[in-house]
């Protein structure tokens, strides 16, 4: 049986030491809360070592993200009357294919004559763009839009006058068609956002009664 030496009182650290210790790891976490944690998570940086080290781009990326997600989740919970109509998807085969406008008929006395446009438009990964129409109340338009192959996340909305905010529909996809009507005086569109990982090229093709495409983002 082995006997186990005491040790020694003067080995021992003292109270003094021990406060002295706990002062250092509380200054030291408090150090590297201000200068890193807060500038990466927040991109808040009161020492200004957070821009040196880029941690304060970092909590600037997280932030403006959290800022989406909020928006997307309170847009979702909105009133979102669906487009008045969808029509059929073609066959695989051709889903890569553009369709050319919807032919108008002749407009009746009075009415307003149809106008086509296209807008075509490349996102970098990450980048988001918005396509806009000034529509009166009521008004109509066919449009189809579609991607050169990966899906892109889409907000089809409008906002007037008092609205800031109204929406028709959103998800992703690779190609949407349809008829877009306007709920209100004002303007009316998509918005895309590429999540790909790649650089993403969409088409729209938007035929009715609208006065002009306007890129706003």
């Amino acid at each position: 049986m082995h006997n186990t030496q005491k040790p020694d009182l003067a080995d021992l650290p003292t109270a003094s030491r021990l406060l002295r210790s706990t002062a250092i790891a509380v200054g030291v976490a408090a150090a590297l809360l201000v200068a890193v944690v807060l500038p990466a998570e927040y991109a808040v940086d009161p020492t200004g070592i957070g821009r040196l080290l880029g941690l304060t781009d970092m909590g600037t990326v997280k932030m403006a993200i959290a800022r989406e997600a909020e928006q997307e989740a309170s847009a979702a919970t909105a009133s979102a009357p669906a487009i008045t109509a969808q029509a059929p998807r073609p066959p695989a085969a051709a889903a890569a294919a553009v369709p050319a406008p919807v032919q108008a008929s002749a407009p009746a006395t009075g009415a307003p004559a149809a106008k086509a446009e296209e807008m075509t438009l490349t996102l970098a990964p990450g980048q988001g763009v918005e396509i806009k129409a000034k529509m009166r109340k009521g008004a109509s338009v066919t449009y189809v839009w579609v991607t050169d192959g990966p899906k892109l996340n889409f907000d089809t909305h409008g906002d007037g006058a008092g609205i800031s905010y109204h929406g028709y529909g959103k998800g992703s996809e690779s190609r949407s068609e349809g008829v877009l009507t306007a709920a209100f005086d004002g303007s009316h569109g998509w918005f895309w956002r590429n999540r790909a990982g790649k650089a993403v090229t969409v088409t729209l093709k938007v035929t009715g009664d609208f006065d002009g495409l306007k890129r706003l983002v």
